[in-house]
């Protein structure tokens, strides 16, 4: 028995790996596939010597850097369970994620060691490393102390390789949990779709704790062969510098709002780029027709969640059409229901979206009433989203059918930001929504009924900072005597999100 994930990486590896890169940095230095494979073994040694088994969690809240790839390919290769955390979030918000996955070790900012490591020991997580955004700490110097070579350790198709956590609609946050075969199935599925080949150079801008910059941008290169120009960040002036060395770039909107504000974004300037995808957050459709006025290339929307990994793409060849995500991938059975009775829906009926096949999840990590109630019994998964498939199959995502909101490409649900607002002193109720918002796709908004000595915006931004990861606070706050709600007495956001809409029309005063 092979290990399944990383027996895809070796199947692609090119025919000299010393020879070809798979990592450029900004600063020039340059990793091959032979580094890869000598560095991920390396970190594989050293989690096996630090004590972690098969199946057990490594959890990782560090800056970009290319040893978090290796380490993430090393606790592949060691049979682990990879647990990538933002960055953003808080000690409090940590301790969390430590208590419900109980890791076997914990690699962190060494600047935020000192913070972290009684979270991880109330947590029960003895052992605790550090890693840097130059790749520096206890973690690179364990790995240096370990030979390279590596017996990958033998793994099933349906064995876990990671778990994200995503928001709970009720405060807690559930652990998907992705195995060898979501994330292998996938990345095959990819390349075929997005014709990726050895030749390919990504432009990865993205965050690496996230399934699209970790699994889709990744693991899809791997697959193919290619190689990766790795930002640490968006650098709008760096992209548009890189972009003639380069094939591809997966983004997400605010790449592109960015991108378009430069005056060097021209033809000329992306005449090497073959693709442009972007998902994570809903695309306006004023962004793709600038796009492909400046550029004359029609961006790729596509369609995903931490839970299914991608489910639909618009086509590589054939029509890209503005505010749609294309077709359901290969392998992928996608169907719109009836939200109340689960009954199929026609063509250009909106309905709850639902997925099945080889690239969705095993489930909620140690929620199984949770995962039973997102099942249907013939295994379709529930995704939440409410959407339509056209008279020529493309598929429209038009709503959610819960409160989610996805602001620059994370998730926020607003139960919890409402929870720290209402605990405030002379806050009556709070309800935050997600607004129309050109560089973020949606805006954070709280709505505030406030008593007679209630906070200003002002102080509710400064309660909510420390205690809420940067992305999940406000852009605004307002303020109303009152909310609206239906006949039960339920809070009518959409009643809030038609008043608001125009909030953020103006951008750049909100970014």
């Amino acid at each position: 028995m092979t290990n399944h994930l990383f027996a895809l990486i070796r199947e692609a590896l090119p025919a000299d790996p010393a020879a070809s890169t798979f990592i450029e940095t900004p600063d020039g230095r340059r990793y091959s596939y032979a580094d890869m494979l000598a560095r991920s073994g390396a970190y594989a040694n050293a989690l096996v010597s630090a004590g972690v088994r098969p199946g057990d969690r490594v959890a990782v809240q560090v800056e970009k850097s290319a040893e978090v790839v290796f380490l993430y390919l090393g606790a592949v290769r060691a049979g682990a369970v990879f647990l990538p955390l933002n960055t953003a979030y808080t000690a409090p918000e940590v301790a969390y994620f430590l208590g419900d996955a109980e890791p076997a070790l914990f690699v962190c900012d060494p600047a935020k060691r000192e913070a972290l490591v009684p979270v991880a020991g109330d947590a029960g997580t003895i052992r605790v490393l550090t890693l840097d955004a130059a790749g520096r700490g206890s973690a690179a110097e364990a790995a240096d102390a370990q030979g390279s070579e590596c017996s990958d350790v033998p793994r099933d198709p349906e064995d876990l390789a990671a778990i994200l956590y995503t928001s709970g609609t009720t405060g807690r946050s559930k652990g998907a949990m992705l195995s060898h075969d979501n994330l292998a199935s996938n990345a095959r599925t990819l390349v075929e779709a997005w014709r990726f080949t050895a030749d390919d150079v990504l432009i990865h801008a993205l965050p690496v704790f996230h399934t699209h910059g970790l699994f889709v941008a990744i693991n899809t290169v791997l697959a193919s062969g290619g190689s990766m120009l790795f930002l640490p960040r968006l650098d709008a002036g760096l992209i548009l510098k890189l972009m003639p060395r380069a094939t591809s770039m997966m983004g997400v909107p605010t790449f592109y709002t960015r991108l378009l504000k430069d005056p060097g974004l021209t033809q000329a300037a992306t005449a090497h780029m073959r693709l442009f995808t972007s998902g994570s957050a809903p695309l306006l459709a004023e962004t793709h027709a600038a796009w492909r006025a400046r550029t004359g290339h029609a961006i790729l929307e596509r369609y995903g969640m931490t839970e299914t990994n991608m489910s639909t793409s618009n086509p590589y060849e054939g029509e890209r059409i503005a505010g749609t995500v294309g077709f359901p991938l290969p392998g992928v059975a996608l169907r719109v229901v009836d939200p109340d009775t689960g009954a199929p829906l026609g063509s250009e009926q909106v309905g709850m979206i639902e997925v099945k096949g080889p690239n969705v999840f095993k489930g909620y990590w140690r929620m199984p009433e949770k995962t039973a109630a997102e099942f249907k019994v013939d295994g379709f998964f529930v995704t939440g989203d409410l959407g339509k498939v056209d008279a020529r199959g493309y598929v429209h995502i038009v709503g959610r059918g819960k409160d989610l909101i996805i602001t620059g490409g994370f998730n926020v649900y607003p139960k919890e930001v409402e929870a720290e607002i209402d605990a405030m002193p002379g806050v009556v109720e709070s309800a935050v929504i997600g607004l129309p918002h050109a560089d973020f796709g949606e805006g954070v908004t709280a709505i505030v009924v406030g008593s007679k000595d209630a906070p200003d915006e002002a102080a509710v931004l400064a309660h909510l900072e420390g205690r809420l990861a940067r992305f999940k606070c406000p852009k605004r706050v307002l303020f109303a005597d009152d909310l609206p709600r239906n006949a039960m007495g339920k809070v009518q956001k959409n009643a809030l999100r038609d008043r608001h809409a125009d909030l953020y029309r103006d951008a750049s005063k909100t970014s």
